[in-house]
């Protein structure tokens, strides 16, 4: 704000009044008026004659507005991850027959139990080749035939731990099989 020497202001942090009698680079000298000096720098006073009076300035300021621009930015959380659900497997396979294959009709036993197994193990050689960590397949109570030969499949990896999956989620009828990394399939 361009201030001259005559002009009447009001400081903004006191309540002080007067005239200014001499302006300098930063600072300027107000006169109040029992005839004391003061020295102020220019951004802590405002021209009454401007009709930015004190009292003015606070009955007619946007108080949401001055909140805002004080208002310090608060981060986005991240939503919280339980532990349990961190370490939970990402990557599932459904062995179930009728959701390998449009109709089961006219196939064998068989040939569902070979479809399914080699259904475990492409996915198993995917899950190793992109590295994924975990993979549960759901295989289904039943007679525990498709259970024995993905047991067997998953023996004939040194990389791999296989044991049930969690009861909570998947009940009796699934694997959930560990895959390390750092070890020769």
């Amino acid at each position: 704000m361009k201030f001259k020497i005559g002009d009447k202001v009001e400081t903004i942090d006191d309540d002080i009044s007067g005239t200014i009698t001499k302006i300098s680079e930063n600072t300027v000298t107000v006169e109040d008026i029992d005839g004391f000096d003061f020295q102020f720098e220019k951004q802590e006073l405002m021209l009454l004659g401007s009709g930015t009076t004190l009292e003015h300035a606070i009955y007619n300021t946007d108080f949401d507005a001055v909140k805002k621009e004080k208002e310090v930015k608060k981060r986005t959380a991240t939503p919280a991850v339980k532990p349990k659900e961190r370490h939970a497997p990402k990557f599932e396979v459904d062995l179930h027959i009728h959701h390998l294959t449009k109709s089961s009709k006219g196939m064998s036993k068989y040939d569902m139990l070979n479809l399914q197994l080699d259904t475990a193990r492409r996915q198993l050689e995917f899950a190793i080749k992109k590295r994924i960590p975990k993979i549960v397949f759901i295989h289904g109570v039943g007679e525990g035939v498709l259970r024995q030969e993905l047991e067997t499949l998953f023996g004939r990896y040194n990389n791999v731990k296989f044991y049930d999956a969690d009861y909570k989620t998947y009940g009796l009828g699934a694997t959930e099989v560990r895959i390390f990394q750092n070890i020769a399939p």
